[in-house]
């Protein structure tokens, strides 16, 4: 497949840009700093310079067109204050949202958040931001693409381990390299479009776990 990340230097998106590239897909990664051009390079993926608080739909859908799929992994960032929280965890979303039917890419993954919520009260602080998400995922869901929306847990910088949970409770993180190995296996089976799931480590093998909430 050839595959567009948004939001391509983060760390979940370099994680999946690499695992993606070698399992033999083409990966354009939107990023807004061009400084960041030889670290998306170096995961195997192709650099695509886009500010996407400043572009509209039209002008994204011509950076997206010809894709399969578009794995949303950007977000504002925990020191950006409220006001991106709209711009990027919202307004970014949807933006590519509209992109994505504009140019007939039916495939959407989400990297959204635990907790997010779309009646969450917009305090200008972390329910801001569960608003922003969860309202960028009530978007999706309403879009009629093929969705798949991710939910993880605190993120952390171990390992991957192979080991999940898709379960309400539990381990309260998951290391963002096993948020991608989730991400290039949602791509992979298609029957887990319409699916909405929290992810956190747990002792189930990635595949083990996907397969669990297909039954």
């Amino acid at each position: 497949m050839e595959i567009v990340i948004a939001g391509g230097h983060g760390q979940i998106a370099l994680l999946s840009a690499r695992r993606l590239s070698d399992e033999g897909h083409t990966v354009r990664s939107l990023i807004r700093n061009p400084a960041h051009e030889a670290e998306v390079v170096a995961a195997g993926a192709h650099p695509v310079v886009a500010d996407m608080e400043q572009l509209d739909a039209e002008q994204l859908s011509a950076l997206v067109r010809g894709a399969d799929a578009i794995v949303f992994a950007a977000g504002a960032g925990p020191g950006s204050g409220p006001a991106r929280k709209w711009t990027v965890d919202y307004g970014a979303a949807v933006k590519l949202i509209e992109a994505a039917k504009g140019v007939g890419i039916d495939r959407y993954v989400m990297i959204s958040a635990r907790g997010a919520d779309p009646e969450a009260p917009d305090d200008d602080g972390f329910n801001t931001y569960l608003r922003a998400k969860g309202l960028a995922d009530a978007q999706l869901a309403a879009s009629g693409l093929q969705y798949t929306i991710i939910r993880p847990v605190g993120l952390t910088d171990d390992p991957a381990c192979d080991a999940v949970s898709t379960a309400e409770s539990g381990v309260e993180t998951v290391p963002r390299a096993d948020v991608a190995a989730v991400v290039a296996t949602v791509l992979s089976v298609p029957a887990t479009a319409g699916l909405t799931f929290v992810l956190r480590s747990g002792s189930e093998t990635v595949a083990a776990a996907i397969e669990s909430l297909l039954r």
